[in-house]
């Protein structure tokens, strides 16, 4: 009889140690979510609505004005240069980023994709026409394949919208989605080569100085009559690294001469607002 009962007493000891052991897990992997009233401030003086979520890789919290907002999916417009530039470089398609596009001679809609273009030039100025031959290029099938593989999901392909889908259509990606796919590659988690991770993350670098890193990628999208714009990244400061994604619309009475610069500045603003400095005469 002590013997059974010493049994259910280790069992009991052993379940409740185990439940603890969860516990503690589960607290540590649960991120904070806290809302900061002064980054809506900012967003509603520049005249848009839409949510800044910042994302504090080392204490796992997650900073935002909308976090509503920031689980709505859109479309990833020119932010998923990124991958697209991935699934190149991963498939061949493209060298390295010195690799050239040419220009056909033909008008685009902005003077500075009317020249040749090296992968970089063609990232950092956001040429439309030349990742539309990288997606072609790819193809439907290969493009399918790797976005299963690296887990990018809720992009609508077909064979007639290959070069479009990340322009028009269904797909969709919310701020968080945007945030989780930069962090798994930053962390080195993404199935890709040791090769592809250095030359993308140099590419994406947009400032780098004595204070900070900032890499990132813009995007704009205007297939439904809405503009909607992107910025989305991570900030190098010393040892502590954040991520951010940034996703507004413009109201009536926005200046859209500077709704291009206003996805950055409001981004900037907000890190500010949390004491994390990013040097306002650099943007």
């Amino acid at each position: 009889m002590k013997l059974f009962y010493f049994v259910i007493f280790a069992i009991l000891l052993s379940s409740c140690s185990r439940d603890k052991n969860t516990s503690l897990k589960i607290g540590r992997n649960k991120a904070n979510h806290i809302v900061n009233s002064e980054i809506q401030s900012v967003i509603d003086s520049s005249e848009v609505v839409g949510s800044v979520l910042i994302y504090d890789f080392q204490n796992g919290t997650y900073y935002s004005n909308n976090f509503n907002w920031a689980k709505k999916g859109k479309l990833p417009a020119s932010t998923f240069k990124i991958v697209n530039s991935i699934i190149a470089l991963e498939t061949g398609i493209v060298k390295d980023d010195s690799t050239i596009f040419k220009w056909d001679g033909k008008e685009r809609w902005l003077k500075q994709w009317e020249q040749d273009l090296s992968l970089r030039d063609a990232f950092h100025y956001s040429c439309v026409p030349c990742f539309q031959d990288v997606a072609r290029n790819i193809g439907e099938k290969r493009m399918n394949e790797y976005l299963n593989i690296l887990e990018y999901d809720n992009m609508k392909i077909d064979s007639n919208s290959v070069d479009l889908f990340w322009l028009e259509g269904d797909s969709r990606i919310s701020q968080f989605q945007q945030i989780d796919f930069l962090k798994r590659f930053y962390e080195s988690k993404l199935p890709i080569s040791r090769r592809t991770e250095v030359i993308m993350k140099r590419m994406m670098v947009i400032e780098d100085n004595d204070n900070y890193r900032l890499s990132g990628k813009t995007g704009w999208s205007n297939s439904t009559g809405t503009d909607n714009g992107w910025f989305v990244g991570y900030v190098e400061l010393g040892i502590e690294t954040y991520f951010f994604a940034t996703n507004i619309e413009p109201k009536e009475k926005c200046n859209m001469d500077k709704f291009p610069m206003i996805r950055k500045t409001i981004t900037f603003e907000a890190f500010n607002k949390l004491d994390i400095i990013i040097n306002k005469t650099n943007y």
